[in-house]
């Protein structure tokens, strides 16, 4: 079984008397090993020492308390997935291959649905004969309408026609999934910003938010993904898939406080409910449960 982040701050303290550099080494750790990144967890462990020097002494629970206040300023606050004045609201999907893109889409596509809205996806990751394969299982299975054309087809021109065919038909909300490729940024650059220029030709405000799906399991290397996509694009939101235990929920509070990117969702398995609007107080609540420490 997985050790807990709140697991790993017990074991850090445990036995101590009184709050020390040795303490506050073996809680760097544990919030290293938890996926923080290490420019969040310096930044942490800066802000306790401050916390701490004027007394010495704390109980377990004073310094949870600090930590998870101090943790719970990092956190980007939560925004509305979607602002429904704008209609259509255009999505740009954003993610390397594997981390859950379009499964995620599928996912929305669902949820949006059963709120009654009509949803529109386009198919823009041509590149990939699964990718659009897959996404038109989950179109099916969410019931919303698909737009795609031939593999090999230019990506821009996927878009264009999602976006003409929201127009078209109504739509409340167009999702395009995009390729997900980091072997050449400049080349990941100019197609994400043709989409976008061909997308404003029909909506001008368009897209509305650029969303980075990152997978909570791959540690340091979610890191790198936004790092990378934050460069070659605006990103203005995250969704974060396989976050089922909170083992894996440092990788949300260090991406969020490094990129200053707020969290929309939360991919927590595989079936098609599995996926949460984002709520800081819950997930914050979450990384500090006592039910983690058996």
């Amino acid at each position: 079984m997985a050790i807990s982040f709140l697991q790993r701050i017990k074991r850090a303290v445990v036995g101590k008397s009184r709050v020390d550099d040795s303490t506050l080494d073996l809680m760097e750790e544990a919030l290293v090993e938890s996926d923080m990144g290490v420019d969040t967890t310096l930044k942490i462990i800066d802000s306790l020492q401050d916390r701490v020097a004027a007394d010495k002494y704390m109980s377990f629970d004073e310094l949870v308390g600090i930590l998870r206040d101090e943790i719970s300023s990092l956190v980007c606050d939560g925004v509305a997935p979607f602002d429904f004045t704008k209609k259509p609201y255009v999505m740009l999907v954003v993610g390397v291959n594997g981390v859950g893109k379009t499964t995620t889409i599928g996912k929305i596509a669902y949820m949006l649905k059963a709120q009654g809205k009509k949803v529109i996806l386009g198919a823009a990751d041509t590149f990939r004969a699964a990718a659009v394969d897959q996404l038109a299982v989950w179109a099916e299975r969410a019931g919303v309408d698909l737009v795609k054309q031939a593999m090999g087809s230019d990506p821009a021109s996927v878009a264009y026609d999602t976006v003409k065919a929201a127009v078209a038909r109504d739509a409340d909300v167009v999702l395009i999934d995009t390729a997900g490729r980091l072997h050449n940024r400049v080349d990941l650059m100019n197609e994400l910003t043709k989409i976008r220029n061909v997308i404003r030709k029909v909506v001008p405000d368009g897209p509305h938010d650029v969303m980075l799906i990152i997978d909570a399991s791959t540690g340091q290397n979610a890191f790198q993904q936004a790092r990378e996509f934050s460069r070659a694009t605006d990103v203005t939101s995250l969704a974060v898939t396989k976050l089922d235990g909170t083992a894996k929920g440092g990788v949300v509070v260090g991406v969020s406080d490094q990129f200053h990117i707020p969290v929309k969702f939360i991919g927590t398995g595989e079936g098609i409910d599995d996926l949460k609007v984002f709520d800081k107080n819950e997930f914050v609540q979450r990384l500090f449960s006592a039910d983690d420490l058996r």
